[in-house]
């Protein structure tokens, strides 16, 4: 006897191997077993004739950050089927912070990631300043399916720099040492790994680029020593990829450096409508040279939400826009 016994389904393993008719024994919340016509009798049986049977999905690009402090339930991606989400994606999240930098953070995933600010401002209760911390704020909450969170180089540059992070300044030697000594330290206490954005498309909620955008290679390599002085965690990076070759230089680096996996999202424009060739070349490459490189492909377009009180809009880079930018909404609109 075991738990459960799920019976004829089409099963999806995960491994890209054909889809096979087969039945599915779990015991202890683990597969046990995998096969046609399983002998094994279930303490629950499930008829999914006709039904296809897969592991459990993981939403791997997800702004659950502030949810996750709050909520139980990681809607919507717990009602879609997903039983992991992981967070912290493209360099925005919560910790670590010092308290007179949470209207910094919140502001930065405002704009980047159209998440309202009276939401997080209402919602966050920052009982928090290292990233152990945080994770215990997280542990603290019960939620519907499991949770993973990486460290986000906006928090973690804000945390070491101050003001000078946020407005994009050089990081010392000093301060890349601390950066590298909190990521291995954010690994040991359970997360993930480290993400970051690179791209000029995220701004925060006041049009201002991210504290991330042209972070040096010495600052970018510094937190790659960080995952290996952890030996663990994935590197996640989003990139205009403007100067592809001296990026990828980087990305793989990085990867040498810290010993972990990377992915990068695989975006698409319309201004440069080959550039995804160009990726997935040099992402061949990496492969080839068993480097473990993966692109994140979304399962539909990315959309923005575009508005004159958001981050982006069709006017925010005209010049007649800039003249009227400081004005209150009703004077931009007359």
């Amino acid at each position: 006897m075991v738990d459960l016994v799920v019976r004829g389904g089409l099963v999806f393993d995960g491994t890209g191997a054909a889809p096979v008719v087969a039945d599915v024994a779990v015991q202890d919340g683990r597969v046990v077993a995998v096969g046609p016509d399983l002998a094994l009798k279930g303490d629950e049986e499930i008829d999914a004739a006709g039904k296809m049977v897969t592991p459990g999905w993981v939403d791997i690009h997800t702004h659950y950050d502030g949810q996750i402090t709050w909520d139980s339930r990681m809607t919507p991606s717990s009602t879609l089927g997903a039983t992991t989400v992981v967070a912290g994606n493209c360099g925005v999240g919560f910790a670590p912070v010092r308290p007179q930098d949470h209207d910094t953070l919140i502001r930065l995933m405002e704009g980047v990631e159209d998440i309202p600010g009276a939401a997080l401002h209402e919602g966050l209760s920052w009982d928090w300043e290292s990233f152990d911390d945080y994770m215990k704020a997280v542990e603290r909450l019960p939620h519907d399916i499991d949770v993973a969170v990486q460290v986000p180089h906006g928090a973690l540059r804000v945390y070491v720099m101050g003001e000078r992070g946020a407005n994009r300044d050089p990081a010392t030697a000093e301060e890349n040492a601390t950066m590298r000594r909190l990521t291995a330290e954010a690994i040991s206490a359970g997360a993930l790994g480290f993400s970051t954005t690179r791209t000029m498309v995220h701004r925060t909620a006041d049009g201002d680029l991210t504290p991330t955008i042209g972070a040096a290679r010495d600052e970018m390599i510094a937190i790659a020593q960080g995952l290996a002085d952890a030996g663990s965690g994935v590197l996640q990076i989003v990139s205009d990829f403007r100067e592809m070759d001296e990026e990828f230089a980087l990305l793989r680096e990085m990867m040498v450096v810290s010993g972990q996996p990377l992915s990068f999202s695989m975006v698409q424009a319309d201004v440069v409508p080959d550039q995804w060739r160009h990726l997935m070349e040099r992402l061949d490459q990496a492969a080839d040279d068993g480097l473990p490189m993966k692109a994140q492909v979304a399962g539909r377009p990315v959309g923005l939400m575009l508005g004159l009180q958001g981050s982006a809009h069709p006017f925010i880079s005209r010049p007649s826009y800039q003249a009227i930018k400081d004005l209150p909404l009703a004077g931009k609109v007359a």
